[in-house]
């Protein structure tokens, strides 16, 4: 940088450093993406083609940072767990929260064409971030439940709501109106006995969201240190198999 009579100007930034030895996770979320959708008619209650460009944005955000070792994804949103050891940019919190919403923005908006390429873009989507910093282990384990609890919690809602409106003929007031109040259960029974849609038999991308992972595989021969691939999963996240497989991740 320039030295000259005005580069004081540069002792008024403020030092944004994340506490050392604390687990870092980045949500990216969409933007008023409800307008989204609805200009460029996604499909409901779920669209794979959204979902799929949603999975390649966070890929390309964990091939940007290589100390980013888990992603989740559901609807408009992913979020990113950095190691807990993880150095990048010095930790500092606006470095890595905004190169996180650009490279994932940027991705999304460059692969659109490769998804929606009947559709395209009317304007330019667009993306808000937050840093959350945890502690241990089981908070981090808390966070990636509930947020596949409420991909569950939200996919049951949108599955029953869409459902009631294409082939109940319910306006969305009405629909809305239909469950207000129900528990799953109702929800459920909805989905099966007026529309023969059993929820459990629904893909598993809608209803338990993706998982993006840093995969370790064996590494070859002469070398100590093994190399790792991301890999896309949709499974239970809140149980333990998931985490007892891979003890690396919260190392």
């Amino acid at each position: 940088m320039a030295v000259s009579r005005f580069a004081y100007v540069k002792s008024f930034e403020q030092p944004d450093p994340l506490l050392p030895n604390t687990y870092i996770i980045v949500r990216v979320d969409g933007h008023a993406f409800h307008r989204l959708s609805q200009e460029h008619q996604f499909t409901k209650p779920n669209d794979e083609r959204a979902l799929q460009l949603m999975d390649h944005a966070a890929k390309d955000v964990m091939n940007e940072f290589q100390d980013v070792i888990l992603a989740f994804g559901e609807s408009d949103e992913y979020s990113f767990l950095f190691r807990r050891s993880a150095t990048v940019h010095k930790r500092r919190h606006a470095k890595i929260l905004s190169i996180v919403t650009s490279v994932f923005t940027s991705s999304y908006v460059f692969n659109w064409p490769k998804y929606l390429s009947e559709t395209p873009l009317k304007y330019a989507p667009t993306f808000d971030a937050r840093v959350v910093l945890y502690p241990s282990s089981q908070e981090v384990r808390d966070y990636f439940s509930w947020r596949q609890a409420d991909t569950h919690v939200n996919n049951l809602y949108n599955t029953a709501f869409w459902a009631l409106v294409q082939q109940g003929g319910e306006t969305t007031v009405q629909a809305h109106q239909t469950l207000k109040g129900t528990m799953s259960k109702e929800k459920n029974e909805i989905l099966y006995s007026r529309f023969e849609i059993n929820y459990n038999k629904l893909p598993d991308r809608h209803r338990k969201g993706s998982i993006l992972v840093r995969e370790q595989i064996a590494s070859a021969q002469g070398h100590n240190k093994p190399s790792t691939e991301i890999v896309l999963l949709h499974c239970d996240i809140i149980k333990d198999d998931f985490w007892q497989a891979r003890p690396y991740l919260l190392q």
